[in-house]
């Protein structure tokens, strides 16, 4: 009786192990995956390359800064100088009702 309880307690306590064990390789696999994205992949057979974090934030910054004429910057300055002429165009006393 004594053997079969402690094969029973080696089961459970194997059974626990695994049990562990498995929740730490899904634990490292996520860390490995956030690792992954943050530093990029490089580009292999038949998939492309993915910037990291750091490369793709250096891309949206470069878009906040006006370049002569590209960048997201420039057209937003582009759209607001347009509606000021409008605005303008819409309150001088000369201007017609549409």
């Amino acid at each position: 009786m004594t053997d079969i309880l402690a094969v029973c307690v080696a089961l459970a306590v194997l059974a626990g192990g695994a049990a562990v064990v498995a929740k730490l390789l899904s634990v490292i696999k996520r860390v490995h995956n956030a690792l992954d994205d943050w530093q990029g992949e490089p580009e292999r057979p038949g998939v492309p390359a993915r910037p990291g974090v750091m490369e793709r934030l250096a891309a949206i910054e470069a878009q906040l800064k006006p370049n002569g004429g590209h960048s997201t910057r420039d057209v937003v300055n582009r759209v607001e100088q347009t509606v000021r002429q409008i605005e303008h165009a819409l309150t001088a006393p000369d201007s017609t009702e549409v």
